[in-house]
């Protein structure tokens, strides 16, 4: 018999990096973050300073701050960016990426999110974000998904809940954040938790849940409970 009282054994094989690749979805499309993407963000951007309040970086005075910006981000591998091209709108309204990549403790976590007013609460939004947690954990077979969010942010931490993360705990004074310091909320799905996730993000994304209006019928956390 295995000696457990070390913690279970698990599979120790590294697991594979992202590759820089679109990925594309029913609502929205995944595209490598790009210069050429600035335009097109900074356009999104107007009059959305307030969206930027918990970013380390925004809002930028000019669309040559924000070209800066997006190359800077879109020049490396860990954090690895995408920019979110809504279907319906066909322009681009935000960026997200998989950041912290640790293969060897099979763990990464989906962060850098901004997303612009118009695209908040909505499917697209969610589906990105879906999309790149079901790369970590089913294409690439992360075991820990990784959410973390100042604590000051309240929708931040609403959405870690939503999408089915587990609130681990507060690390106090953990970043300084524009000169101010910054208590981080720490959240997790782990392997086993993953699979009731991810089918509750597909029930709720599917078309029969949303009423002609494009209201969502029922909400995640209801589906999430009806899959227990």
């Amino acid at each position: 018999m295995n000696d457990t009282s070390f913690g279970p054994e698990v599979d120790g094989t590294p697991r594979p990096l992202p590759a820089r690749v679109p990925i594309r979805g029913m609502h929205a499309i995944l595209e490598p973050l790009h210069p050429r993407h600035a335009t097109e963000l900074w356009q999104a951007a107007q009059q959305a300073d307030a969206s930027w309040t918990y970013m380390s970086y925004g809002p930028f005075a000019s669309e040559a701050a924000m070209r800066a910006q997006v190359a800077s981000l879109a020049s490396t591998h860990d954090p690895m960016f995408w920019a979110v091209r809504p279907v319906t709108t066909g322009a681009v309204s935000g960026w997200l990426a998989l950041m912290n990549m640790e293969p060897r403790n099979a763990a990464i976590e989906l962060g850098g999110i901004w997303f612009a007013p118009r695209m908040q609460r909505t499917r697209a939004a969610t589906e990105a974000m879906f999309m790149l947690l079901r790369l970590a954990a089913d294409d690439l077979g992360y075991r820990r998904l990784v959410w973390k969010c100042d604590s000051r942010n309240a929708a931040s931490r609403r959405a870690a809940d939503r999408l089915g993360f587990t609130h681990e705990g507060r690390h106090r004074a953990h970043m300084v954040v524009k000169g101010r310091r910054r208590d981080t909320d720490w959240y997790s799905i782990l392997d086993d938790e993953w699979p009731r996730c991810r089918d509750a993000i597909l029930a709720w994304l599917a078309a029969e849940n949303f009423a002609p209006d494009g209201t969502a019928r029922r909400g995640l956390a209801e589906i999430r409970a009806g899959l227990q």
